[in-house]
């Protein structure tokens, strides 16, 4: 792996930024709030592939750097009146603390027993949002944030959101694709090996959950101002669950997979909560498909019919 992204890549990400700078010119509210909430998500589930994809490692509970990066956020904005330039950094920086701190404990273990630590810690989160009603709001929620002057209306924001999730994305991507990505993925190939040829494996796993934590921050930090709130349900494991999703459709070994599962699924939902009641049976249907038929994901799928399409012309 190099840190040069392949060209075809670099056009079609340049592609899909260009439209995305457009699209305000459509005047679709509709549209707008979309691709907003979208691109949010999709460096939330980037964030997650950090562990799952490059460590090896399987979080349930990434949902709570999102909620504590939301949390932290709003009440520096509008409790405390911090002007955004120090409040969002703030948020970033505390999420990347709590990160650091539960992985401290978690990489102590690996497998099921990981997992389910992530969780715990997250469920203290959620509780601790929900208990603490004079600073959160409690199950009521922190509503009325003090969003900026500068980005108080749908389309400043939305221009707002795509050049912060594109420099967090851009700036992942590096961090991936670096040696210590390299190392991230021979820990994840075969830790003992790893650790046999001096590399630290606890800590590239600690620095892998801190790096996660902290662009999970960034993705619920916008996602506060966006909403103009934040709620418990933001640290719960339901919302863990469905980044995790996002993550596993798209494709956990691509870095991209991610934000594709994302979109897909956001968009999924959206039409299904539309004009359905039974999107949690989608939902179940949706992970009936990725176990059985698409372990490798969307990304894996196209890349399977693309060798497909690639032998047949050869034939």
């Amino acid at each position: 792996m190099g840190l040069h992204m392949p060209r075809g890549t670099l056009v079609v990400c340049l592609l899909i930024v260009g439209a995305l700078a457009l699209l305000p010119l459509l005047e679709s509210r509709y549209l707008i709030d979309l691709a907003t909430e979208i691109m949010v998500y999709a460096l939330f589930a980037l964030s997650l592939n950090v562990i799952i994809g490059f460590s090896g490692n399987v979080s349930f509970g990434h949902a709570a750097y999102f909620a504590i990066g939301g949390y932290v956020n709003a009440i520096l904005l509008t409790t405390y009146g911090w002007p955004l330039w120090l409040s969002f950094p703030a948020a970033v920086v505390l999420s990347a603390l709590a990160a650091a701190f539960v992985a401290y404990f978690c990489t102590r273990l690996t497998d099921i027993y990981f997992a389910m630590l992530t969780l715990a810690f997250s469920m203290l989160v959620w509780a601790i949002a929900f208990k603490w009603r004079s600073v959160t709001g409690g199950d009521d929620g922190f509503v009325g944030v003090a969003v900026p002057a500068f980005i108080d209306s749908r389309v400043p924001f939305f221009y707002f959101t795509l050049v912060i999730v594109t420099g967090s994305i851009a700036l992942l991507w590096t961090i991936c694709h670096s040696a210590f990505g390299q190392a991230l993925v021979a820990v994840r190939e075969n830790l003992t090996r790893a650790g046999f040829i001096g590399v630290n494996t606890r800590m590239m796993r600690g620095l892998a959950f801190v790096v996660a934590g902290t662009f999970a921050g960034v993705a619920g930090a916008i996602f506060a101002m966006y909403n103009r709130g934040v709620y418990t349900e933001s640290a719960f494991w339901t919302e863990s669950a469905q980044v995790l999703i996002m993550t596993l459709l798209g494709g956990m070994y691509s870095f991209f997979g991610p934000a594709i599962g994302a979109a897909v699924l956001y968009i999924l939902e959206r039409f299904a909560n539309e004009y359905t009641q039974y999107w949690p049976t989608v939902l179940g249907v949706i992970l009936l498909v990725i176990v059985l038929v698409l372990p490798e994901g969307l990304v894996g799928l196209a890349r399977r019919l693309g060798a497909r399409l690639v032998r047949r012309s050869g034939a």
